[in-house]
């Protein structure tokens, strides 16, 4: 750090205190400037830590990514993965120490089919929805030398009507994870093998004022905290000896930490890491009555400072917890006392003794809202007071660190025209990075798409935001119609809360489970905004049931505390949020990510447009890129309605959608049985339509003829073919297998686009 240029942090957030009253841009530009450039380190590394999964007893890539940042200190890793670093000599003998490990799951088997089976860890312990929120989502598997992409199983919604009985997420015999593998013998070529350890996918994403959400940030804070402390300490300003450790498996019974204190028989302890909940109260009513009181015991909110977790936050504190209040008051570092768990728990019965924790010692932490999920937050400014804290106990002065800030991720950039065709998955990559949710927001997925399409392509958009491509002209026979969607499921800005939190109204609809507890993204005119899906009151209940979808209530926290903040942010009503995405290549020809539906059908049409060329002779063919199509096909419908006044409606309309599969062990086989990688599928029964069976088999023969792989099936959900029917078109819709529909985990096969891409262009040229 530079340290005589630091801001003092009770100035800065005085001044973010009263942001709304400041008018001048450029001042509030320089302020946020500075706060980047001078809390760099402390950002860098919560950023860094978080990226890297560290499942109990599986700590050794985080350790040895701890160890390099702190390797002035010639630190030592045992076996266990426990990061020590010991300064100065004599008495006393001070222990400073963070946890690195985070709850995840090891691998316990793996099928016949090639999916993961699970077992967490740890195996006990008070961790609410831990299960239900992983489950549809991006996972990483450890595979040998290295991380792969997996996704957890979820039910597809389409494929739940009339199900009675359907899996529950928060059983463990329920949750699989797909790799793309095909088989057991695949699992394990790629290096997955019983005990790989597995976490969900991550990232720490910044929110306003300071704030950050990302799994596992309560779990990192504290690793985070201490080497920034490290890498300002003098070691001539010590007095006796300091160790500081960075622990493993807390988690399990607190064995790094154990062994701390058996080994060093420290005479003072200072803990820095997340609150602790209760441990799971006896069964019965009283016994659930009391964990529920217990679910709910934190007090403190995000930006209420420094911590110290103690029994009874109603006791006055004293020994070295009060010192450490009072250098607190000193210093002018905010501090608050409240409610947290013995960091080491009882010894169980036949189990050795633990090591007793010294006279001194202090649990420190900062305040998390919704702990231990994927919408972990915290805010950065209580880092800073924890930090500044502990430099000022250690050393007697603090140069105080800023609140950590990272600079947002810019804004997806529309490629130039491409000169020769793209590969199908790279057209595919594109597409489905591209955030467009239904209802009019579905202007990036437009200008992919145009970017995607060879020069000669002249798209036209019309008044309902559909992008159209035709060939020939109206009146030419026959007169055919390919059609897929833009748009993704997600959310719109209904309205703002007062206490600055963004009310949302859904668009187009999901497995709640899937998107609330989960980092969000509001859409705004002036760019991309972290924030959190918030969880339903009474989340942390063990009676606690997910609400019915109609009647749930979607709110967001973007890190704003009022509606001036909101407005400052540029977010206003008619903005839409959605869950963050990527493009997760698995096993094979396999990948995931969220918005397969309808991206694949959009990367279909701009394949074939490529194939086909300018010209096709004697045909009238059009290509539409529809919008809104999962808040009830208004764009197609919009379409159908006005080329029907005109007296140009379609003969056949080929609408390319999603056929939602069985092919999952959480699904049913008795209905839409169609198989990854075996090809596009022929949608001859849906919600919405009917195909005749002969053009069924029409489109089949068609489609062996010219060796594609082709399926045909029932299954659930409508198509935008369906809009078109009363205008005396024919819908014959198509389509390809997706696992885990309307979810950020969906799974599909890349040949299953490229069959798709071929068929359509057949049907262009010949039918």
């Amino acid at each position: 750090m530079i340290q005589s240029l630091c801001f003092n942090l009770r100035m800065l957030r005085a001044l973010f205190n009263h942001q709304s009253r400041i008018n001048n841009l450029k001042f509030c530009a320089i302020v946020l400037f500075s706060v980047s450039a001078f809390g760099q380190s402390l950002s860098t590394d919560l950023r860094d830590l978080v990226a890297i999964p560290a499942v109990p007893g599986y700590e050794q890539e985080l350790a040895a990514a701890i160890a390099a940042r702190i390797k002035a200190f010639k630190p030592t890793v045992d076996e266990m993965a426990n990061v020590v670093v010991t300064v100065g000599s004599g008495s006393p003998h001070r222990l400073i120490v963070a946890p690195m490990d985070e709850p995840g799951y090891v691998v316990s088997g793996i099928t016949s089919e090639g999916y993961l089976r699970l077992q967490r860890l740890p195996q006990g312990g008070s961790l609410p929805l831990f299960n239900e929120l992983y489950s549809a989502q991006p996972v990483k598997v450890r595979a040998g030398d290295k991380w792969i992409n997996g996704a957890v199983a979820g039910t597809s919604i389409h494929l739940q009507p009339q199900v009675q009985h359907p899996p529950s997420p928060a059983d463990l015999d329920n949750m699989y994870v797909d790799i793309g593998a095909e088989s057991e013998q695949q699992a394990r070529s790629a290096g997955v093998d019983l005990l790989s350890p597995l976490a969900i996918g991550r990232d720490a994403f910044e929110m306003a004022n300071g704030k950050w959400t990302g799994p596992a940030v309560g779990d990192r804070f504290g690793d985070a905290v201490l080497v920034e402390v490290l890498r300002n300490l003098d070691p001539q300003k010590l007095h006796g000896t300091l160790t500081v450790a960075f622990v493993a498996q807390q988690w399990t019974e607190a064995r790094g930490l154990d062994r701390m204190l058996q080994n060093l028989h420290p005479d003072e302890l200072i803990y820095v890491g997340r609150l602790i909940r209760r441990a799971p109260a006896a069964a019965g009513a009283e016994g659930a009555a009391a964990e529920n009181a217990a679910s709910a015991v934190f007090s403190q909110k995000p930006g209420s400072g420094a911590i110290i977790g103690v029994p009874d936050p109603n006791v006055e504190v004293s020994g070295a917890a009060a010192e450490l209040k009072q250098l607190a008051s000193q210093n002018g570092i905010a501090i608050h006392t409240d409610f947290s768990a013995p960091l080491v728990p009882a010894a169980r019965r036949g189990s050795l003794p633990r090591a007793p924790l010294p006279a001194r010692s202090v649990h420190l932490a900062v305040a998390t809202a919704w702990p231990s999920t994927p919408a972990e937050i915290l805010d950065g400014h209580d880092l800073a007071d924890l930090a500044a804290l502990l430099e000022n106990y250690l050393q007697g002065h603090a140069n105080q660190p800023q609140a950590p800030t990272y600079p947002m991720s810019a804004l997806l950039k529309s490629p130039p025209r491409a000169p020769t065709a793209p590969d199908n998955e790279t057209i595919l990559k594109v597409l489905v990075q591209a955030y467009g949710v239904s209802g009019g927001h579905e202007a990036s997925v437009r200008a992919y798409i145009t970017s995607l399409l060879p020069s000669w392509a002249k798209p036209q958009t019309d008044s309902s935001g559909n992008l159209i491509l035709t060939w020939g002209a109206p009146s030419s026979k026959p007169r055919v119609l390919v059609v897929a969607h833009q748009d993704e499921i997600g959310f719109e800005v209904r309205s703002i809360l007062p206490d600055g939190r963004l009310d949302l109204e859904t668009r187009g609809g999901g497995v709640l489970a899937y998107f609330m507890g989960h980092a969000a993204l509001v859409h705004s005119a002036s760019g991309k905004h972290t924030g959190v899906l918030e969880l339903p009151d009474g989340w942390d209940k063990t009676d606690f049931k997910w609400p019915r979808a109609a009647q749930a209530q979607f709110r967001v926290d973007a890190g704003a505390r009022n509606p001036q903040e909101v407005a400052q942010l540029g977010i206003k009503t008619g903005d839409y949020v959605t869950i963050p995405k990527l493009y997760h290549k698995l096993l094979g020809t396999r990948a995931s990510a969220r918005a397969f539906d309808d991206r694949m059908g959009c990367a279909a049409l701009v394949s074939a447009a490529w194939a086909l060329g300018p010209n096709i002779q004697n045909r009238n063919v059009t290509f539409v890129w529809s919008t809104s199509e999962e808040i009830g096909l208004v764009g197609a419908a919009d379409l159908a309605k006005r080329m029907g006044a005109e007296g140009h409606a379609p003969q056949y309309v080929f609408a390319v959608d999603t056929f939602v599969s069985s092919d999952s062990p959480l699904e049913s086989k008795r209905f839409a049985d169609a198989i990854l990688g075996q090809g596009f599928v022929v949608r001859a029964v849906d919600n919405s339509n009917v195909v005749p069976r002969e053009l069924v088999e029409k489109v089949v023969s068609m489609a062996r003829a010219a060796h594609i792989p082709a399926q045909y099936g029932v299954t659930g959900g409508g198509n935008d073919g369906s809009a078109f029917l009363q205008y005396g078109s024919t819908d014959v819709a198509l389509g390809w297998p997706l696992r885990y529909s309307h979810s950020p985990g969906e799974v599909i096969d890349t040949r299953d686009l490229d069959a798709l891409a071929k068929i359509i262009v057949a049907v262009a040229k010949t039918w």
